[in-house]
């Protein structure tokens, strides 16, 4: 990898500044920065990424005003984890960026029973006929059946069920998560390394019944956060199962990716659309896949190293050079994220989950190897 300086230096800026924003957004759940100013909305998938930030610096610098900050997000959590009823799919988002963090770094017990509590709830939406998980609840159908809906993003959400395997002794966890990794692979990727958002399920046979655009262009576009979940997800599942089809699938992801970048290296928001004036970027989707490329990097042998270790940080240096938030009011790291531009949602917006991966990524540059997922 080329000289550190810069990404020690980023590091440096990205702690200082949390810190500083950290005593406005206290406890609370940022999703959208609205006016240099993030929300919060303890409502939505995203309320992990704030306290996971808050844990990454506290693993370095030990600042107990940012545990006491992290310690208290996961405690008010209780009420939506003991809800039940809100709970869907992006469990492991929530929970392995609070409770499994906690229980890592501090060995805390009701953060490991919080961690497999949210693991357990994971499993029970498996289906059995169709070999997946189930993604979201009736409410998230707009009316429509999405019983038998599979998204790419809950790729990231199966460390917890690797994690809860390796705590408990019990493999069922981890049978689950690799049945629904099987079944996004031969589902979802497809053969030139683009990746479907959604696809849909008969839930009572099992059987594919078609793909559906979600968040991206079209059902046969390539959204790009969609490209990053599966690059990492993959990756992840590589690190936990040392099964190499999911080290080759997180690879076709990443070459898809990098062959659709842009010149400043920063995705547009699907990287099979039409292009047009103005389109939006999404810096969510670059970070998440720079992290991911890194856990690429540390998987393959030596001779492919470089050429995953070496993209990740042109994208990172692109993300801190272009689209940082260092000099300004904004409390966010990144701006121009794009959250659901079907939708109309959190357009060239900051989104808490692009700091949060901004972060991951700098710290695995930086040498870290202790992950939360």
């Amino acid at each position: 990898m080329a000289d550190s300086y810069w990404f020690d230096h980023a590091w440096e800026q990205t702690v200082e500044k949390v810190k500083r924003t950290s005593r406005r957004i206290g406890v609370s759940y940022p999703h959208l920065s609205i006016d240099g100013t993030y929300d919060n909305n303890k409502s939505f998938w995203t309320k992990g990424f704030w306290p996971g930030m808050l844990w990454q610096i506290y693993r370095e610098t030990k600042d107990e005003r940012l545990k006491g900050i992290a310690v208290a997000i996961e405690d008010e959590l209780d009420e939506v984890l003991n809800g039940f009823y809100v709970l869907h799919h992006d469990v492991g988002f929530v929970w392995s960026l609070t409770s499994v963090a906690q229980h890592k770094l501090l060995s805390s017990e009701a953060s490991k029973r919080r961690a497999l509590t949210a693991a357990s709830h994971l499993a029970g939406r498996f289906n059995l006929k169709g070999s997946f998980i189930r993604a979201w609840n009736d409410q998230q159908g707009g009316g429509r059946d999405n019983r038998g809906w599979v998204i790419i993003d809950c790729m990231m959400n199966l460390p917890i069920l690797y994690w809860a395997s390796e705590e408990t002794g019990d493999p069922r966890f981890k049978h689950i998560a690799i049945e629904h990794a099987d079944t996004v692979l031969r589902e979802h990727i497809r053969e030139d390394g683009s990746v479907h958002h959604i696809v849909c399920f008969d839930p009572d046979t099992g059987e594919r019944v078609g793909a559906m655009s979600g968040q991206g262009y079209s059902p046969d576009s390539a959204w790009s956060r969609g490209a990053s979940w599966a690059i990492h997800g993959f990756a992840l599942s590589y690190r936990y199962t040392g099964e190499q089809r999911y080290l080759q699938a997180a690879k076709k992801a990443a070459h898809y990716f990098i062959a659709s970048l842009p010149e400043d290296h920063v995705p547009y928001w699907d990287l099979r659309a039409p292009l047009e004036e103005n389109m939006p970027r999404d810096t969510t989707a670059a970070a998440c896949a720079a992290s991911g490329l890194i856990e690429i990097g540390r998987s393959v042998p030596e001779q492919e190293k470089r050429f995953y270790l070496e993209w990740a940080e042109r994208i990172m240096k692109s993300l801190y050079e272009n689209y940082g938030a260092w000099d300004t009011e904004e409390e966010a790291l990144l701006v121009k994220g794009t959250s659901h531009y079907p939708a109309g949602l959190g357009i060239n917006t900051p989104i808490i989950y692009g700091d949060y991966f901004f972060m991951e990524a700098l710290s695995k540059l930086r040498g870290n190897t202790e992950l939360f997922w």
